[in-house]
């Protein structure tokens, strides 16, 4: 994962990017294009990054050899390096570190979302120099398997044997109940990169698969049924499982609030890995206490 978050570096450094700050893929700026000197592919691109060992760094360099390295554990030492350094690992800046970096002209998140480094980093989204990008996709494949993990927990109530285990009990009836995944039916909201991780998972495990995304378009043989988000509020009645996939932007923030919830099947469960805003806290507190929700398994709250 490390290795694939910085070596788009060796292609950026001879290519014109265009500008996009932005929160949404609805919602964005493109400015001037902007580039480097690449000296015809053989200048090195100054990387921000945070210390590698001696295997890190050759592997990275047998695939992009025009990286020049320099590294720092977190924003103040970063400090030391902003004079040089043409692209850099956007959780080792701030807004100090921006202003005094006058060649930086690429930002690498290592996440998909990008939202606290548009509202923490004064400059960054104004930049008419500096591309953002995000690591969309590529943490997929693990963030869908710790659903399955949070899920797995809940629907075998593996917590009440581990509990059973620590008190060195031998306890067959610990759990208040064991059921199946398969022929249950789950709703993937937001079935992006991470989304579509999820819902492969989901079809394995034999479930049903239902999924929106912004824009209609066929479904994957994974899906069984892909809506938008029109769909959403007929998709919620069906699901015995509901997991959010979504980026933060303003038609996501507060979407699941009692309304949504009270839509949800009696004895669901809620997975969200989005974002923490995306959920209205009291309201799904609320649902849960109630028992109208079986359970929910959170990556991400609010306050984060």
């Amino acid at each position: 994962m490390f290795r694939r978050s910085i070596l788009a570096a060796a292609l950026a450094v001879s290519l014109l990017i265009s500008v996009v700050a932005a929160q949404t893929a609805s919602d964005f700026v493109e400015s001037d294009v902007v580039a480097i000197d690449a000296a015809g592919g053989t200048a090195p691109l100054v990387y921000l990054t945070r210390p590698l060992d001696d295997d890190q760094a050759a592997e990275l360099l047998e695939v992009a050899p025009n990286l020049a390295f320099v590294f720092a554990a977190n924003a103040e030492e970063a400090m030391a390096h902003a004079g040089r350094i043409q692209g850099a690992d956007a959780h080792l800046l701030n807004s100090e570190v921006l202003a005094a970096a006058p060649n930086l002209r690429w930002v690498q998140s290592w996440s998909a979302g990008v939202t606290r480094y548009l509202e923490n980093i004064e400059g960054l989204r104004e930049s008419d120099r500096i591309v953002l990008t995000n690591m969309k996709g590529v943490h997929g494949p693990a963030i869908a398997e710790h659903v399955f993990a949070m899920l797995l927990s809940m629907t075998r109530d593996l917590d009440a044997y581990r509990r059973a285990q620590d008190r060195a009990e031998w306890d067959r009836d610990a759990g208040e109940g064991m059921s199946a995944l398969a022929g249950r039916t789950m709703l993937v909201v937001g079935m992006g990169g991470i989304g579509s991780q999820i819902a492969r998972r989901a079809k394995a495990f034999d479930m049903e698969v239902l999924a929106t995304v912004r824009t209609a378009r066929p479904a994957p043989d994974y899906c069984d049924e892909l809506g938008t988000a029109a769909d959403l509020d007929r998709f919620l009645p069906r699901a015995d499982v509901v997991a959010i996939a979504l980026p933060l932007t303003a038609e996501t923030e507060n979407l699941f609030d009692a309304e949504k919830f009270a839509l949800m099947k009696q004895g669901a469960y809620f997975v969200n890995i989005g974002r923490g805003k995306i959920v209205v806290t009291d309201d799904l507190l609320a649902a849960l206490d109630s028992g109208h929700l079986a359970g929910a398994g959170l990556d991400v709250t609010e306050p984060e």
